[in-house]
């Protein structure tokens, strides 16, 4: 027969190592604060098996309330990291419904029916554990084999605490005056050690996916207008086709080097931040916005036909003419010029809409800036004369 004592105690060693190697992780990487989170979740479920231990010895019923409440605060929090992980913000959908299950525990168990404490408290810990398992697989957005793993582990172990809920109620078990000890909770230890260890080590790997992540949106994205950067429009569309109903539209600032020149340099960024905004603001499904550089951008159109295109591209050359920066040398207005370039029915390569787009540019350049001028080719749907201009 197992020693109940040594599984308590393999529980506790096991998420004691776990939590020491999360710190460390968190130490190292301080913005990974969700693996700090399920660090501190852990060391609470230690902290319950060390008072469940000795509640197994000397079942004191002030030692009951807080082997429950330990129980109970340490999956909430482990819930609240997967939250945090993947994005939830109203914690309060979790938080409100348990503190109440953990108050109702506190007061049948203080009224002596500490069977039906320990009943609610696994039932707590059921739904915790279930609600994370179906946030990973319903939310996730990382390998689904991981989260397939995340879910059948949390579910496994809820699962194992549900077993030991039922045991108790088919037993009639209201009140035990100790701590339960049958074939279910012999069996949730060893399950909950297992799936426990399992689901730090995936917590490793979704933190080490996490970062891969964020390291990737950080090299495809402008630091000074959160728009994707040159390489991004390389990764995302270099070794597309552009077919007939997809175009780029190339902007560029007019009179920018004198902008700067004149109203400085942080002028000039708030002017480079306002084009971004505008794109930003009329941007939608199908749009995908760049800033290659300095102060050129582009714009990938699909699933749009050419004119609507060139009124898109030409509506915010409008907008950002209305734009004002404020500026110790007075308010600063400023233009855009921009040319498109078209996919066709057989397909071009990326680089080569981009030149046909820069060569419209460059002829809205010379008639005079602040204008979209659209070269659109003869195998163009509906096309038009070889050039237009807003």
């Amino acid at each position: 027969m197992l020693d109940f004592s040594s599984l308590l105690l393999a529980a506790a060693l096991s998420g004691t190592c776990l939590s020491i190697t999360m710190l460390a992780i968190w130490f190292t990487a301080p913005r990974a604060r969700f693996v700090l989170t399920v660090a501190c979740g852990i060391l609470v479920l230690v902290a319950h098996v060390v008072a469940f231990w000795r509640y197994t010895k000397d079942p004191d019923p002030w030692l009951c309330q807080a082997v429950l409440a330990l129980l109970t605060l340490g999956f909430l929090v482990i819930c609240l990291s997967a939250m945090q992980y993947l994005g939830f913000s109203d914690y309060r959908r979790a938080v409100v419904p348990t503190l109440a299950a953990m108050a109702a525990c506190a007061i049948v168990t203080y009224l002596g029916f500490d069977g039906i404490g320990f009943q609610i408290t696994y039932a707590s810990v059921t739904v915790l554990l279930a609600a994370i398992g179906t946030m990973f697989w319903t939310k996730g957005d990382h390998d689904r084999r991981i989260l397939l793993v995340v879910s059948f582990l949390s579910g496994a172990c809820g699962a194992s605490f549900a077993l030991c809920c039922v045991v108790l109620v088919a037993k009639g078990q209201w009140v035990l005056g100790g701590a339960p000890d049958n074939w279910a909770e012999r069996l949730n230890s060893v399950v909950a050690v297992a799936c426990m260890t399992g689901l730090g080590a995936l917590t490793l790997s979704l933190h080490h996916l996490q970062a891969q992540i964020e390291l990737k949106a950080e090299t495809m994205t402008d630091p000074l207008t959160g728009l994707m950067n040159r390489r991004a429009l390389s990764e995302l569309y270099g070794d597309r086709s552009f077919g007939p109903f997809m175009a780029i539209a190339m902007f560029d600032l007019d009179h920018f080097k004198m902008t700067n020149d004149v109203f400085g340099h942080p002028a000039g960024d708030q002017v480079l931040c306002r084009f971004a905004a505008v794109i930003k603001k009329y941007g939608k499904t199908g749009v995908d916005a760049f800033r290659l550089g300095g102060e050129e951008f582009a714009l990938v159109m699909t699933r749009i036909t050419p004119e609507k295109a060139h009124d898109l591209a030409s509506r915010l050359g409008v907008a950002f003419g209305t734009e004002v920066v404020p500026t110790p040398r007075g308010p600063l207005r400023s233009s855009v010029s921009g040319g498109m370039g078209f996919g066709s029915a057989t397909g071009r390569p990326l680089d080569e809409v981009l030149a046909q787009a820069d060569a419209a540019l460059y002829a809205a350049k010379r008639a005079g800036r602040n204008r979209v001028i659209a070269e659109v080719s003869a195998d163009q749907p509906d096309a038009g004369p070889a050039l237009k201009t807003a």
